[in-house]
């Protein structure tokens, strides 16, 4: 059993200044951490294009990049459906609606528009309208993407919709010449969509229109070289807290997996843990319960000095 906590890992200058709390509130998880064999990687999402949970759930399967790709190429073949050619890139455009901050423009990803099937059919239709004889190609794939076979000469570097969200499209924005077809046609689609009877029944709402789509993608299915075994259980209510560094709100959600997760499990067996911060990733195993084990000295304080690294 293993269970996945996105968010788990707070900022070093905040960790130490955390672990009574955690000690207080969440014992059984407390007692996993010192109890643990931790194994620690960095996670950067500027260098990966994706977040630490999305490079996660790549590495457990077993992807490789190639030359020129960075990690978030993955993530086409990872959630695309029903894939049939295993050396062809997969490229995925995400419905979004992207406005003006004083950053930069700001997404919103799929998961946050609540997007029927109805409003994505009519949105692929007209979409596939504009977009004919252009060398972009749209084909439908799931509730909130749409699979795109791009121009042979069109292999951008992209970056997963939920890390754009966590930053600016600004920071991702493709510059280059070979972008600039992408970049009119995207332009072309947001005035379409300004007005189209989707939006509107979406503001009549109050719900936020779908005004954009985003790409990202490129790598092929046989990147993917490994199968993933279905006993990991991801709990997300410690993310949001995490990002915004409420910690109040963080040790109130650490309570309620106590309460609702990790002592249950406690009687039966300690899972392998996942825990996830902005950039970094720290994979738990339980030592092993043999008389060798016990007969070894062990430091159950350890784990401090990689949850707060930097006191």
């Amino acid at each position: 059993m293993q269970i996945v906590l996105p968010g788990a890992l707070p900022d070093p200058i905040a960790a130490k200044a955390l672990i009574p709390h955690v000690l207080e509130t969440a014992p059984t998880f407390a007692n996993w951490l010192r109890q643990g064999r931790a194994a620690v990687q960095a996670a950067d999402p500027a260098a990966a294009g994706c977040t630490p949970l999305e490079q996660w759930l790549l590495k457990r399967n077993g992807f490789v990049k190639r030359d020129g790709q960075n990690l978030s190429a993955g993530l086409g073949p990872l959630w695309a459906n029903n894939v049939t050619q295993r050396d062809q890139a997969v490229w995925l455009a995400e419905l979004v609606h992207v406005s003006p901050s004083r950053d930069g423009a700001v997404l919103l990803p799929a998961s946050e528009l609540e997007i029927s099937a109805e409003h994505n059919s009519a949105l692929l239709e007209s979409a596939q309208a504009l977009f004919a004889g252009t060398g972009f190609t749209l084909h439908p794939d799931g509730a909130s993407r749409w699979r795109i076979e791009l121009p042979a000469d069109f292999t951008p570097q992209c970056a997963s919709p939920v890390l754009v969200s966590r930053t600016t499209v600004n920071e991702w924005w493709p510059q280059d010449i070979s972008a600039r077809p992408w970049r009119r046609l995207l332009n072309e689609l947001q005035m379409l969509w300004y007005d189209h009877p989707v939006n509107n029944e979406r503001y009549a709402a109050g719900r936020v229109p779908v005004n954009s789509l985003w790409l990202f993608g490129g790598a092929s299915p046989d990147q993917l070289r490994q199968t993933p075994q279905p006993d990991s259980a991801i709990h997300g209510s410690l993310l949001e807290p995490g990002l915004a560094q409420d910690w109040g709100a963080w040790i109130s959600a650490l309570g309620e997996l106590e309460r609702s997760v990790f002592k249950p499990l406690a009687a039966s067996l300690q899972p392998s843990l996942v825990l996830l911060g902005r950039a970094r990733i720290v994979e738990i195993q339980p030592r092993p319960q043999g008389l060798l084990s016990r007969l070894l000295p062990r430091r159950n304080e350890t784990w401090r000095t990689w949850w707060s690294p930097q006191n």
